[in-house]
């Protein structure tokens, strides 16, 4: 008698094995995580392009009513003293965000593989 397969190569009608459904779980919870941390890290992005939109919009109010060369530049000194400092926030925060991802990642292949320790 001839043995009928499935595409995983496993007898039909086998049962369950369940090595494969914990690994399935272990994805989809690795998937949903990620999910979680992108959306996070979008907000939080979306969060710091209006602070800048802000930021713009403050030195746009402010130039015109400067009466002087000097004041002008006070005003377009402080505006760069506080563009340079989100972009010190933003060089932190994406350095955070991939090490919240990498980890999640790493965390998951180490406590999902079968040669891993948990």
């Amino acid at each position: 008698m001839v043995s009928r397969t499935d595409s995983t190569g496993s007898p039909r009608g086998a049962p369950f094995n369940l090595g494969e459904g914990l690994r399935a779980d272990a994805l989809a919870n690795l998937q949903r995580e990620l999910l979680e941390a992108y959306e996070q890290a979008g907000r939080a992005w979306l969060a710091r392009v209006q602070s800048e939109l802000e930021l713009w919009s403050q030195l746009a109010a402010k130039l015109p009513t400067t009466r002087s060369l000097p004041e002008a530049m006070q005003a377009y000194q402080e505006y760069m003293t506080q563009r340079m400092q989100m972009a010190a926030d933003d060089g932190r925060r994406l350095s955070e965000d991939c090490q919240k991802i990498m980890q999640k990642i790493t965390t998951s292949m180490t406590n999902g593989s079968p040669t891993g320790s948990t």
